[in-house]
């Protein structure tokens, strides 16, 4: 209770909006607002329903479905330019958008048949009719999907392994598989928002807040809660229930907070450049660039480094490295400080990736974590970042074969499989029970 507590106050210190009512949804699940987009998809004046849909643009993504009567509607934030794009895969066999009658003000997107740049006039409401016709559609090839989608996934991988690096050195040192460690990624980007949309202040500067403010949560967390249950012997079990019922603490504080709705950090969702089959943007390429950074800071932090090497000896058999003369409370309490500022730097690198910053939106990652975990090794922290370099890898390919909804269900998959044949993951040891 006064962890909670001390959440709320860091909130109302920080001049948070607390209270924010969360906002109302369709049944498909969008959150309604004052704008959108809207009309009917018909192929010779008859509705053809259940066409998937979906808008893109300033930070936003939507989808949507039409329904028996072929009518549609995107509910975005703004009044701005967006991309509307029509899952051809969903459309009778042998059809495409008619490009010669589109309304005024939406043009077809060059290179596609399926996708449409439209904006809004003088109101909130964009009524975008939409005919089919006889032609062929545009899509790439085979080759040119895998490997924009690999290299999507090598992306996704890299943010996803931050995360990851900081669970598996808190499960190696405490051995607590940490459920709330997707909540401290959704912190990191709630500072950062804070700092930058509310305050208005430079983004460098929230970023830094954000991954101070990770560290400062990692710190507290071990203070104020795990440190007394250690002195109390607890189980693991019991711990692993406590940092669920932490998750649900943390997760609902923030939608109190900051409320249901999505918010943009700066600079989200840039122009994309097209390299070959391959669309980044410079965010994507400092994205990466400052994952490939952190972790290899982070490996030479735990391969070159005294407290680095304690760390891994206590993850090794901590009673042998308290025995040699290691404060292992000590390590543990650093490592809860790292863990806590990579969870923060994944969680604004996630933002831009999703993009937006939600109150729920770690627990989108927090299976994959654990996911990457057990691939690697459990406990490793270097076989984290192999695993979730596969899982990232096998979320964004599978899309070419499975539907996207059902894309998180692949990093299952490949987790049976390496389990299958190496049960003690790519990098664990194997172990005696009983």
């Amino acid at each position: 209770m006064a962890l909670i507590a001390a959440l709320l106050a860091t909130f109302i210190v920080l001049g948070i909006p607390a209270g924010s009512a969360q906002a109302a949804t369709t049944p498909d699940g969008q959150e309604i607002t004052a704008f959108y987009f809207g009309g009917n998809i018909t192929n010779n004046d008859k509705p053809v329903a259940d066409v998937g849909m979906s808008v893109e643009g300033n930070g936003f993504k939507g989808k949507t479905k039409t329904d028996a009567d072929g009518k549609w509607r995107l509910y975005v934030p703004k009044k701005a330019k967006y991309t509307i794009t029509v899952d051809e895969d969903t459309l009778p066999k042998g059809v495409i958008i008619d490009p010669s009658k589109l309304p005024q003000g939406v043009k077809a997107v060059s290179g596609t048949s399926g996708a449409f740049e439209a904006s809004f006039g003088l109101t909130g409401t964009k009524i975008v009719n939409l005919f089919l016709g006889q032609g062929e559609r545009v899509t790439e090839s085979f080759w040119n999907q895998l490997l924009s989608r690999t290299f999507n996934g090598l992306n996704f991988g890299l943010l996803l392994a931050l995360a990851s690096m900081g669970a598996a050195l808190i499960y190696g040192t405490t051995r607590l598989g940490n459920f709330a460690h997707a909540d401290m990624v959704t912190w990191g980007g709630i500072v950062a928002v804070l700092f930058t949309s509310f305050w208005s202040l430079p983004l460098w500067l929230g970023i830094v807040a954000a991954i101070v403010g990770g560290g400062l949560l990692g710190w507290a967390l071990d203070v104020g809660l795990w440190a007394p249950l250690r002195r109390r012997g607890m189980s693991v079990v019991p711990l692993m229930i406590v940092s669920i019922g932490l998750a649900l603490a943390m997760r609902y504080i923030f939608q109190f907070v900051i409320g249901g709705g999505t918010l943009q950090l700066p600079g989200a969702s840039p122009k994309p450049w097209n390299l070959g089959p391959i669309s980044l943007s410079y965010i994507d390429v400092i994205t990466m660039a400052v994952s490939l950074v952190v972790i290899i800071g982070v490996g030479l932090f735990l391969t070159r480094t005294r407290i680095g090497k304690a760390t891994r000896a206590i993850s090794d058999n901590p009673q042998l490295a308290a025995a040699t003369g290691i404060d292992v409370d000590k390590v543990i309490r650093l490592v809860w400080i790292l863990a806590g500022a990579l969870a923060a730097v994944s969680g604004i690198l996630w933002a831009y990736f999703r993009p937006g910053v939600k109150w729920d939106m770690g627990v989108q990652m927090l299976l994959l974590i654990f996911c990457a975990m057990t691939i690697g090794g459990l406990g490793t922290a270097f076989g984290a970042i192999i695993g979730s370099i596969i899982v990232g890898i096998a979320v964004e390919v599978s899309t070419l074969w499975i539907p996207s909804d059902l894309k998180y269900a692949s990093a299952l998959a490949a987790l049976i499989i390496i389990l299958l044949v190496r049960p003690q993951g790519l990098f664990g040891r194997k172990e005696r029970l009983g």
